[in-house]
């Protein structure tokens, strides 16, 4: 199907072309008829496969089609305007797209601009780990579309800045990984207070049993679109992997870049310590890279995702999952995984971010000793066995500096230790925090203002318990200085230590009698007992 056959409003057609966009993808042909008549959609598409012109477009269509008709319209135009106008389109009506990733928010709202070029809709993405004041100035003048993480809508909401009543239509992009992300009771707290009689959409690569049950808990009865039942990776990338040992890695890593030369590459790794140190080791042997994980502010971020968009050499990106989730980059042509994830969706969700666009991509993935389980794993998921490749001895780079292990086990010099929580990255599952789960948006240092809950209500009720507080919560008292506390804590470790050099010399003799059997005393009776057992016997 092509745009052009579905009588688009002229000025959203009209941008459209301008973007050269032509035939619909599967994802788009099929939901958004189904968008255009009102009805609530649950679509399940791969990465890479236009989701967000599936739903950004009919959306669109839907908000002009509700205003009035121009005087010289046909018969037929009056009535597609009747049919697929949201009825009574107030001014301060919006669409209200959710999102996991800051990202991710950028990425649509870059969507909403280039389709609303000839139309005026507006749109505005709001997210943590930025300043309220534009976001409180867009919403202020009004907008037709907000793209949101959870968290800071919710905080905006309870500041009555966002009236989420006067919400015509919710979408969840990448649900699948929302709920991965611990947004499940944000999701919830948000559908409650929107108006139930709002279009409902919700689109991911995975839709899991919750991801529906939360839909249809709220009065949604979705038609569900599934294009990728068969389909269990990216079309258009040709996938391998390299057996190869841990301590080969960086030879085969540095070998490869070498060897094929891309235009522009994304690194993956499971651990966000080791991006900075990957990027370094490739920096020294002359390859420039750049990193970016969650111990980066958003500031930071931007910067580095903007530099690996714009035609320079800084075309290699070292990332993790939870950095490069959602990210549309329609240039990379090679994805290496330094490790395999453990989750075998993520594999998927990795080597998609190459060939796309109907572009051809390559994805090799170096697999040592401790990947083994996590290949049988994905190859399980694609039914089918992972083409194995390899280097020519002569292909192999062999004079470069090694990787440094500096790094390891410990947070970068350069990053604030402050904002970097413990996380292992096992294929994207977000990162955790304690209680109601991660939020993707927190990791630049977003602050929530909560509402008490009830781990507030717990805190509170232990203070006033009898016997007051705990003691390590009390003041300090008779103005003792914190560096006493300090002293009593230096003199506690050198008794740890005393004892534990005690230890090493042999057992102390008041602990040699404190753990010795104790033996315990018969009584009379016993003793008699024993006599006359001993007598007779």
């Amino acid at each position: 199907m092509k745009f052009s056959e579905l009588n688009l409003e002229p000025s959203l057609l009209s941008a459209i072309q301008k973007l050269n966009y032509e035939d619909c993808t599967p994802i788009q042909e099929q939901a958004m008829p189904h968008i255009l008549e009102g009805k609530d959609v649950a679509g399940l598409a791969q990465t890479g496969t236009g989701k967000t012109a599936a739903f950004v477009i009919p959306l669109m269509e839907r908000i002009l089609r509700a205003r009035p008709a121009p005087g010289d319209a046909t018969e037929e135009q009056k009535a597609l305007y009747e049919k697929r106008a949201f009825k009574d389109w107030k001014p301060q009506n919006f669409i209200l797209i959710l999102v996991p990733t800051r990202e991710l928010a950028e990425q649509v709202q870059e969507n909403i601009t280039k389709f609303s070029v000839d139309s005026g809709l507006r749109g505005f993405a709001i997210y943590g780990g930025t300043g309220y004041d534009k976001q409180k100035e867009a919403l202020k003048n009004g907008v037709e579309f907000i793209v949101a993480t959870p968290g800071r809508l919710i905080d905006l909401y309870k500041e009555h800045l966002v009236d989420l009543k006067q919400v015509r239509a919710i979408v969840f992009d990448e649900a699948d990984r929302m709920f991965d992300m611990g947004f499940k009771d944000d999701m919830k707290y948000i559908l409650q207070r929107v108006p139930r009689e709002r279009q409902f959409l919700v689109f991911s690569a995975t839709l899991n049993f919750d991801v529906l049950n939360t839909a249809y808990q709220f009065g949604s009865e979705p038609v569900e679109i599934n294009i990728s039942r068969d389909q269990a990776k990216a079309e258009n990338v040709k996938d391998q992997i390299f057996h190869v040992g841990s301590d080969e890695k960086p030879q085969q890593l540095l070998s490869l870049l070498k060897v094929h030369n891309p235009k522009q590459a994304i690194i993956f790794t499971n651990f966000k310590l080791s991006v900075e140190k990957i990027a370094r080791f490739l920096v020294d042997n002359g390859i420039p890279a750049m990193a970016i994980s969650s111990l980066l502010t958003q500031a930071q971020r931007n910067r580095v995702i903007e530099q690996f968009k714009a035609e320079n050499n800084m075309n290699i990106l070292v990332a993790t999952d939870v950095a490069a989730r959602g990210l549309d980059i329609k240039g990379v042509d090679m994805v290496i995984n330094y490790e395999l994830p453990n989750d075998s969706e993520s594999y998927v969700h990795r080597i998609g971010r190459t060939g796309r666009a109907g572009t051809t991509g390559q994805a090799f993935s170096l697999v040592g000793d401790k990947d083994i389980e996590a290949l049988a794993r994905i190859e399980d998921y694609l039914k089918h066995k992972v083409e194995v490749g390899y280097l020519e001895n002569d292909q192999l780079v062999k004079d470069f500096k090694a990787m440094s292990h500096h790094h390891e086990g410990h947070y970068p010099k350069s990053l604030d230790r402050a904002r970097a929580p413990r996380e292992r990255q096992g294929g994207g599952g977000g990162e955790r925090r304690s209680g109601g789960g991660p939020r993707g948006e927190r990791r630049g240092g977003e602050q929530r203002r909560h509402e008490k809950g009830p781990r507030d209500q717990q805190r509170s009720a232990q203070g006033n318990r009898p016997g007051g507080p705990r003691p390590e919560h009390k003041k300090h008292e008779g103005g003792k200085r914190p560096d006493q506390h300090q002293q009593r804590r230096h003199e506690g470790g050198k008794r740890h230590d005393q004892k534990r050099h005690e230890h090493r010399k042999g057992p102390h003799p008041q602990h040699a009698k404190k753990h010795a059997p104790v033996v315990a005393q018969k009584s009379l009776g016993q003793k008699i007992s024993g006599f006359f057992k001993r007598l007779f016997s």
